[in-house]
């Protein structure tokens, strides 16, 4: 059965260089969402087991996203892969519920090891 994984950026390349990154042989059901309200409704609707996250989005970033998972006790797991790469951005989002925080441009072989360390794969 394939597992809903979300990916969130308000990017379109971004989305399908992150889609284009994914394990081959990965049995995942994906959704794309704009923004963090975007990504919420996906969440709430079941389909993002696995969620990749940016932060840098308009209407609601990913900051706020980790908030209301939280809040709402949201059933998912996040990795958030976005450009701001400073150490308080990484602290904070890992503080949030963050699994794993991986920087854009991302990387294929980073994305993998992130995924097989969590038994995500």
């Amino acid at each position: 059965m394939a597992i809903p994984l979300l990916i969130c950026d308000d990017s379109n390349m971004a989305r399908k260089q992150v889609a284009r990154s994914l394990p081959a042989d990965w049995d995942v059901d994906i959704t794309l969402a704009r923004d963090g309200e975007e990504a919420l409704e996906a969440i709430r609707a079941g389909r993002g087991d696995i969620v990749l996250l940016d932060l840098t989005m308009p209407n609601l970033d990913g900051f706020g996203v980790l908030e209301q998972v939280r809040k709402e006790n949201l059933k998912c797991v996040i990795i958030v892969i976005s450009g701001d790469i400073q150490p308080e951005a990484r602290e904070r989002v890992m503080a949030l519920g963050a699994l794993d925080f991986i920087k854009k441009p991302i990387d294929k072989d980073k994305l993998y090891a992130v995924l097989e360390a969590f038994g995500l794969l």
